[in-house]
Order: C-alpha cells, then structure tokens, then sequence
C-alpha cells in the first residue's frame, strides 16, 4: 500500500509542478461608467504543453497559449459570442491581471484589469 500511495503521489507531482501564478479564477473589471460596477469571471489554466484552457466572459476558451518569457507571464486566447471571435491576452502584473479584449467584428478593443477571486467565488461554467 505505501509504495502504491508514493507512487501516486510520483505521479501527481508534475501536475503541481506546472501551476502558474496565472491559473485560478479572476474577477475582471469591465466597467465603463465607475457608478457603475461591472466584472465577469475568467478561468485559467495553464498546461504544461503551453496551452490555456477555461472560460472568460461565460464563455469557454477555444484555443490559447501562454508563456513566461522577458520577465512577463503572459496568455493569449480566443473565445466567440456566437457571431464571431474576441481575441484576449493578459499578462500577470504582480498581484493583478492586465489584459486587453479585441473583437472585430463589434469593431472594439477593450484594456482591462482583473484581481484574483475570493476562494469561494467559483467561476461558472459555460
């Protein structure tokens, strides 16, 4: 039985080695008015291979990449509203995300931050 437990746990380190300080769930701020609060939920995950997975905006992300490089931990990905896609990267910025949100066919870009959710706010799935 240890030597099956140790194994697993053999197993299972890689998966924790991978963890970047991007992955997790994160409020963004997408207001436009301050009286006005508005934030969405973003999911990431950041997988060893260099691919993102999650969702942003309730919407999942179709295909992504990410890479820590010149100092910066940085993803891109692409999600779609149904009439075509929105292009988004963001970048780690200490204890915040920056990012920006482009959709051309709603002829907008859209610079945005985003903190960290609290542990018991779970992002919803699409």
């Amino acid at each position: 039985m240890r030597r099956f437990l140790a194994f697993a746990l053999l197993l299972a380190a890689p998966a924790f080695a991978h963890a970047t300080p991007l992955d997790g769930t994160w409020r963004v701020d997408l207001t436009t008015d301050p009286a006005k609060p508005y934030t969405q939920p973003m999911q990431l995950t950041l997988n060893a291979d260099g691919t993102v997975t999650g969702s942003f905006y309730q919407s999942t992300i179709e295909a992504g990449r990410w890479k820590e490089s010149r100092g910066r931990l940085c993803a891109s990905f692409r999600t779609t509203d149904g009439v075509g896609p929105y292009h988004t990267a963001v970048c780690l910025t200490g204890d915040t995300a920056t990012g920006q949100t482009w959709a051309e066919h709603r002829n907008f870009l859209f610079n945005w931050n985003a903190v960290r959710a609290p542990t018991t706010e779970a992002a919803p799935t699409p």
